[in-house]
């Protein structure tokens, strides 16, 4: 079984480069950063650090900003305004010695679909300058660590896409960066891919590695992170662990599921509660309660005057989307379906 499956490899021969830069316990130190497009302002002057050897994750719904800072980071994109250091070095200033320090994996494979994967490894290799061992090397450790070796000879245009997305992180670690950039790893992928890349990631931070990822899963920063960073509207708009997060929004959260769709559509308009998560799908309602029973019996009363029947009630900590949701108002499944709202009325 592969060192990936079982979920237990072996991180001593899985070299991290290292140096006297790394000494600095915040790895990452982002201070104001803005960027605007036009008369779109995409950050707003945002701060945060990352320390050694963790993962932040940047959590968000679509155009909330998340992807802008992976660029600015990574020296694609400059910013307006503000100071954003990798390792003590500017993105802006001092670009070749940061791009030496980082791996980046964006939102979509960027793989030669007709090479191998052995092939669009060494190749990556070959434009690191690495020496003909050193790709050899790196190239067998990764294609066993991603779970390819069997597919390492077949050209990348017959992999699954969950196949892809571990070849593209991989390719990201040909030259052992000791940071990594992932935009949004997991997107796209079916259950079982998604928790093989999990916990790849959790491996490498357990090597070492210092990670930032993006993304708009909630149980995805649950999972992962060290600290949490949630973006909104080009702002930070809290951040923390994530039961740090979850202890700012209450103690309890009510779910309240309906008989029919009917009952649903109808309690939207009477439950009076400020801030709630409606799932059409599920036929539930659900709120972080403030009031306790008392706040119970008010809703219960409101829907027996409306004669909404209930199928069932029950209680659940707050989760990541609670706090989302108490902090704009609005869940990230909300906020995703507006922003692709805006880009079908734009085309």
């Amino acid at each position: 079984m592969s060192r990936i499956k079982d979920g237990n490899y072996n991180t001593k021969n899985f070299n991290i480069s290292t140096d006297s830069h790394y000494s600095n316990e915040n790895v990452v130190s982002v201070k104001g950063l803005r960027k605007s497009f036009k008369k779109l302002t995409v950050l707003d002057g945002i701060d945060f650090d990352i320390k050694k050897g963790t993962i932040l994750a940047l959590l968000g719904p679509n155009g909330a900003g998340k992807t802008t800072t992976i660029h600015i980071l990574s020296t694609l994109l400059l910013p307006d305004k503000g100071i954003a250091r990798i390792s003590g070095f500017d993105v802006v200033k001092e670009v070749d010695k940061v791009r030496s320090l980082i791996g980046l994996t964006g939102q979509y494979a960027a793989l030669d679909e007709y090479l191998t994967g052995r092939e669009n490894l060494q190749m990556i290799g070959r434009l690191y300058r690495l020496s003909h061992q050193d790709i050899k090397q790196r190239t067998e450790e990764l294609l066993e660590l991603f779970d390819l070796v069997d597919a390492a000879d077949r050209a990348v245009k017959t992999y699954s896409g969950g196949m892809r997305r571990r070849l593209d992180l991989a390719v990201s670690l040909i030259a052992s960066p000791p940071i990594i950039f992932l935009d949004e790893p997991t997107s796209g992928l079916d259950p079982r891919s998604r928790l093989i890349m999990w916990d790849t990631i959790k491996q490498l931070a357990g090597s070492g590695t210092t990670i930032l990822l993006t993304t708009q899963d909630m149980d995805e920063a649950d999972h992962l992170a060290s600290r949490i960073v949630v973006l909104d509207g080009g702002k930070i708009i809290a951040e923390g662990t994530s039961d740090e997060l979850k202890q700012q929004v209450g103690s309890e959260r009510l779910e309240i599921t309906f008989m029919n769709t009917s009952y649903f559509e109808k309690a939207k308009e009477v439950i009076q509660v400020e801030k709630f998560h409606a799932d059409s799908k599920m036929r539930t309602i659900s709120f972080v309660t403030t009031g306790g029973v008392h706040q119970l019996r008010q809703v219960l009363s409101r829907l027996d005057e409306a004669n909404i029947e209930v199928e069932s009630i029950s209680f659940h900590s707050p989760t990541l989307d609670d706090v989302f949701l108490i902090l704009t108002g609005h869940s990230t499944e909300q906020s995703n379906r507006e922003e692709r709202e805006k880009e079908v009325f734009k085309q």
